[in-house]
């Protein structure tokens, strides 16, 4: 597995973006609006270095199976605070699950985001994600309140944080 930066709006990322959203649609499927996946406003401008870094994991046959990436955040209304990095996109295709790819994008992600000079790593999951709430935890990570990001009123939504 090789594991490299690539812009968000690359056609790897779109083709894993869309298959996240799909499966997020899926898990949240009865809550208003977030059945139709992650709402979340994004853009590939949130991900260029040295105020992002968007990751993609390929096979050994080139394709794409793993992203990643983080953006810069400050305090703003949605409850961020100022040398925030969060963690946006985090998936692994059902094929790759298992090899322990999250974990090391997570790692390359926060060692990034460190050099960056970005202080906190934040990140927003839900409870139908609970793959993901076990990699956050064992990766050093505290649920964190109040809640931040575009889904924090939800009582689904559940915020995590780990200090660089």
């Amino acid at each position: 597995m090789q594991i490299r930066p690539t812009p968000f709006d690359h056609p790897d990322a779109i083709k894993l973006n869309d298959a996240v959203q799909l499966e997020y649609a899926e898990r949240y499927a009865d809550e208003d609006e977030v059945g139709e996946g992650d709402l979340t406003p994004l853009d590939a401008t949130m991900f260029v270095p040295p105020r992002g870094l968007y990751l993609l994991a390929y096979d050994t046959s080139d394709s794409p199976v793993a992203s990643g990436g983080w953006r810069t955040q400050d305090t703003n209304p949605e409850g961020y605070s100022d040398g925030d990095a969060e963690l946006k996109r985090m998936y692994v295709t059902p094929d790759a699950r298992g090899l322990g790819l999250a974990r090391r994008i997570l790692a390359l992600l926060e060692a990034d985001a460190r050099a960056a000079g970005r202080t906190r790593m934040v990140l927003e999951t839900g409870t139908a994600q609970p793959e993901a709430v076990a990699l956050y935890t064992s990766s050093g990570y505290t649920p964190s309140r109040p809640k931040f990001g575009y889904y924090r009123a939800y009582d689904s939504s559940l915020c995590f944080a780990k200090q660089l």
